[in-house]
Order: C-alpha cells, then sequence, then structure tokens
C-alpha cells in the first residue's frame, strides 16, 4: 500500500516491518466495565481478551512502535485502564503512541501519568496519514484510520449470510478493523479498484 510493504494480521492489526511498527484501532478498552456500570451484563473476559491479544502481536512481531488509531479507551476511567497501564509498562524498550479518537476523553492527568505518546489529532508515519477518523478528501499522504468498524456481508449459496470485519483499500485511504472484541461493524460500500481483505478465524483473505 502506498508502496509500502504492510502485513495484515488475524487478530485486526497491521504490522508496517521498515518501521517496525505494530497499528492497532478501536481497542475500545474498559467498554465491558462501562456497560455493566450501567446494568447491562457483559463479560469481564471481554477486556481479558483484548489485552490477551494485544500481548500476543507484541511477542509476535517485537515491534518497537505500537500506535494506536484512537477510541484506544471506551469512556471515563475504570479498571481496565490499570491493566492496560500493567502491560505496556512491562515493554520498557517500545514506544506506545495514541492518536485520539472521540472516545478518548480521559482526564489529561490520566494521559500525562502514562508512558503513553499522544497526538490530538495525526501522526505521519513514512507514506502514511495515521488519523483516528478518515479524512473525507484526498491528502498527498496515504490514510490510514479506523472509527468506522468496517466490514461486509458475505452471501453463501443457500442464502446464508455472515458478517466480518475487514480491512478496506481504496487508491488513496486505508481503514482498519475494529481491534476490540466488543464493537460492532459497518457494512463496507465499495468501487472501482477498492480492496477488501476479510478476517476470518485465524486467516486474512482478500474477498475484491
Amino acid at each position: 500500500i502506498a508502496g509500502a510493504g504492510i502485513i495484515l494480521h488475524p487478530l485486526k492489526a497491521i504490522y508496517y516491518p521498515l518501521e517496525k511498527a505494530l497499528i492497532i484501532s478501536d481497542a475500545h478498552l474498559g467498554k465491558a466495565d462501562h456497560f455493566r456500570k450501567s446494568g447491562i451484563a457483559v463479560p469481564q473476559k471481554v477486556n481479558t481478551t483484548n489485552l490477551e491479544r494485544l500481548n500476543q502481536l507484541i511477542h509476535e512481531f517485537e515491534p518497537c512502535r505500537v500506535i494506536f488509531l484512537g477510541d484506544l479507551f471506551h469512556s471515563s476511567l475504570n479498571a481496565a485502564w490499570n491493566d492496560f497501564e500493567y502491560l505496556i509498562n512491562g515493554y520498557s524498550d517500545i514506544l506506545f503512541e495514541l492518536v485520539k479518537g472521540n472516545h478518548d476523553i480521559l482526564p489529561q492527568a490520566v494521559y500525562d501519568s502514562s508512558i503513553l505518546k499522544i497526538y490530538e489529532d495525526e501522526l505521519i508515519l513514512g507514506p502514511f496519514l495515521l488519523t483516528h477518523i478518515p479524512r473525507e478528501e484526498k491528502t498527498s499522504l496515504y490514510n490510514l484510520a479506523g472509527h468506522i468498524h468496517p466490514g461486509v456481508v458475505m452471501k453463501g449459496k443457500a442464502k446464508q449470510y455472515l458478517k466480518l470485519p475487514c480491512f478496506f483499500f481504496s487508491d488513496w485511504q486505508g481503514i482498519v478493523p475494529a481491534f476490540g472484541a466488543f464493537t460492532g461493524l459497518y457494512k463496507m460500500k465499495t468501487k472501482g479498484d477498492d480492496q477488501v481483505y476479510v478476517v476470518s478465524g485465524e486467516k486474512v483473505v482478500r474477498v475484491r
């Protein structure tokens, strides 16, 4: 993409080998705790699953940088943030970075006391402009973003339907699937030479 080799991982992350950068969007950590506080029964396993997957990716790729494309944490501060900080503090040789999203609304003091490097709007990484919300107009750099939680509907011969998360690439913009285990999907509309890579189980498969 944009002349750069990247790896699409079935845990819904991108690895950019040239920069040794792991790119993740829309983890929505703490979402389960937020819903339980509102009286909605959500298993605690949702939070631990997200952190286990992050840990797995770090061990697999051994990145120098882990970049979150916004919506790292879902809402108000809860215990899930402590679990996240405990994990990232165990990797002193990795730079953890956050391009803020619309859900990243924790008090500034929380971000200041963490090891996260914060970007309010965007980050340039090689040929990529990293943002949370996709740019509405074409930019000089290739825009990689999240926010949308992209998905596609796969149809079977017996009229079965299955909605799956996907990586979506147009000629100037790529949308990264939501990393979080407790997120919805938005059905993407394709045109022209758009490329779609579906996440299915332990594989990433190009379907367009």
